[in-house]
């Protein structure tokens, strides 16, 4: 046999009986587990905002979301701490932390506002909301938020992206990732901006964070037009505005189909789809002109104090009621960040958003939509049991040790309080409840294992709670 004519045993077996041989070694290295994986290319994930289905039944189709940006002073509205009182103008005897040391004092503040108990549940509510007075029987107090930040912006990003960090995708966006839209015609994360400009953090308050962009909050402005741009120029509507779309649609679609998996451009075509079907839609679910005199005197949009952010909460609902997911209403700056001159401070911003946020749960109570609507109220920390200042000017500084939100609808039982802080308002003291807890719960109510909706960014399986010990808060369930 010549050089050229010799063959290893493994050629032989290769090119024996049809290659019999190479099936046998694979099964061989099959059985051993040392067979390498056949190499599946995988497919490109789709993103869209058709409605998906929950993991589990879910009670809540929509939440509207009351975002009150500065930090509430619970001891003053939801939190009446009696010994607070009693103990008014002495030195607090625990360790404090404080933002601004310059202007602080240990001398503890007792409320200049009286409290009263309301309704069949008893819950008690401060003088300066009146008309959350009146619905106590349908919300539920939650006294013992926490953060454990003092700081505006971490404490924001952590009650509204699930971590103290910036850059995270907002609340909106993840459940609209999850669930999508049960409108095909409006934006499916929508959010009501103040005149007086943007919140603190800015745009970052609803951003898509690291999730495709399609799932970005978009902004309905305070005043007309509340929608840039919806109308096309006269000389293209019609007709020639359809052919112009539908060839649009063709090239997009074929450029897409070039370029697969790319989430910025879908994002894209499905925004200029959405923008063509909004132009009817949008204009219609944010025309209030057919809404009764009643129902504009319950949100008081004909009296100026209450009248702009009674317009927001009206047309919230009515986002809603036509298929939105997740719309969000925030203020300007930080009104309640009450420094100073808290006993004229806080009572002014209560009447600009007391009426309003209260018309909101009653409208959709009305309506047959509470009961699948969730409505959160509350901001990002809360306030100081001490004064900071002196005199009748005096306010409160930060804390995020302790606050309170409220709750209502979607699965949420009304007429009860929740977690206590201590006898003086400063910490969370019985059954504490941290914003991924506020999360799972909320996502819970939804029909959605916080555990289960992820999205993998960085090559890491990331979740709104981001594996953080959490815990859905069963007793605030209906």
């Amino acid at each position: 046999m010549q050089p050229s004519e010799v063959r290893t045993r493994r050629h032989f077996l290769q090119t024996s009986a049809l290659g019999m041989g190479s099936v046998a070694l694979a099964s061989l290295l099959a059985e051993q587990n040392l067979l390498a994986a056949p190499h599946m290319p995988k497919e490109n994930p789709k993103f869209d905002l058709t409605a998906k289905a929950p993991h589990a039944q879910p009670r809540a189709k929509a939440m509207i979301s009351l975002f009150m940006h500065g930090g509430p002073a619970h001891m003053d509205l939801l939190d009446p701490k009696p010994e607070l009182t009693k103990h008014s103008g002495t030195d607090f005897n625990g360790e404090i932390v404080y933002s601004f040391a310059n202007r602080a004092s240990k001398k503890l503040f007792g409320s200049p506002f009286k409290f009263a108990k309301h309704g069949q549940c008893g819950t008690e509510v401060s003088e300066c909301l009146p008309h959350l007075a009146t619905i106590v029987d349908d919300i539920a107090v939650v006294r013992s938020m926490h953060t454990d930040i003092n700081g505006h912006e971490p404490s924001i990003w952590y009650m509204n992206t699930g971590l103290a960090q910036p850059g995270r995708p907002a609340l909106g966006s993840w459940l609209t990732y999850g669930l999508g839209s049960e409108s095909q015609d409006l934006p499916a994360y929508c959010v009501l901006s103040d005149p007086g400009g943007h919140p603190v953090d800015g745009v970052r308050n609803w951003s898509n964070g690291w999730l495709p962009p399609l799932y970005q909050g978009t902004v309905i402005r305070p005043n007309e037009p509340r929608i840039l741009n919806l109308d096309p120029p006269a000389h293209l509507r019609g007709l020639r505005q359809q052919q112009n779309l539908d060839l649009l649609s063709d090239l997009n679609r074929m450029h897409l189909d070039r370029h697969p998996g790319e989430a910025d451009l879908e994002a894209r075509i499905a925004s200029y789809e959405l923008a063509a079907r909004m132009q009817s839609a949008a204009k219609e679910a944010l025309d209030i002109s057919s809404e009764t005199k009643a129902t504009r005197e319950l949100y008081g949009i004909d009296n100026p104090e209450t009248a702009e952010y009674g317009m927001r909460c009206l047309i919230a609902r009515r986002l809603v009621e036509r298929g939105v997911r997740f719309v969000q209403l925030f203020m300007g700056g930080q009104p309640w960040d009450n420094h100073q001159d808290i006993r004229a401070g806080l009572p002014a911003i209560c009447k600009k958003t007391d009426q309003p946020s209260v018309a909101l749960v009653k409208d959709l109570k009305a309506r047959g939509l509470l009961e699948t609507t969730l409505v959160h109220w509350g901001g990002e920390i809360g306030r100081l049991p001490v004064t900071e200042g002196e005199g009748d000017k005096c306010g409160r500084d930060h804390n995020g040790q302790g606050f309170s939100m409220w709750l209502a609808g979607g699965g949420v039982k009304g007429g009860i309080t929740y977690g206590e802080t201590d006898e003086f308002g400063h910490k969370a003291a019985v059954n504490p409840v941290s914003p991924n807890d506020y999360q799972a719960t909320l996502l819970h109510l939804f029909g959605m294992d916080h555990t289960k909706l992820i999205y993998t960014y960085n090559n890491r399986e990331q979740t709104i709670t981001d594996t953080k010990p959490c815990r859905v808060v069963t007793e605030l369930l209906a």
